[in-house]
């Protein structure tokens, strides 16, 4: 189901479905940054100047990772950074012999790397999309 949202960005007006974001990034100083689908522009959304489209981001995000049927969206925090990650997105996993698991957001050029010790909560969240998605064990 889609769930469009208008944004105010650098003046311009973005009309986006942020169910085909892969990604949102929550930093240290409250900003907040995704990329638009299939073209990988960075939208950053601060909350000192732009507080209704910020509002507009949480609810989304809390609303998708509170939901037990969303179980595609996860919670990683990675690199003092919160990230919002949109599974259904990812297109490839890669795990190492240490049992780390490395994908890569599709819309920008950030790798994702999640450890079973420092995450297990989103660590098993992870390894159950690829499952339930792939067939495949990790």
């Amino acid at each position: 189901m889609a769930y469009w949202e208008k944004i105010i960005y650098q003046k311009k007006e973005y009309i986006v479905n942020f169910e085909r974001v892969s990604a949102f990034c929550s930093e240290p100083n409250s900003r907040v940054t995704f990329w638009l689908p299939d073209n990988a522009i960075p939208i950053v959304i601060n909350p000192q100047s732009n507080q209704t489209d910020y509002q507009k981001i949480l609810d989304y995000t809390a609303k998708v990772t509170e939901l037990s049927e969303n179980a595609y969206w996860v919670k990683i925090v990675y690199e003092r950074n919160e990230y919002i990650i949109n599974l259904t997105c990812i297109s490839s996993f890669c795990r190492e012999p240490n049992g780390r698991i490395t994908f890569w957001l599709p819309d920008s050029t950030i790798p994702i790397i999640i450890n079973p010790a420092s995450n297990p909560e989103s660590y098993q969240k992870v390894v159950d999309y690829i499952e339930k998605a792939t067939g495949y064990t990790m």
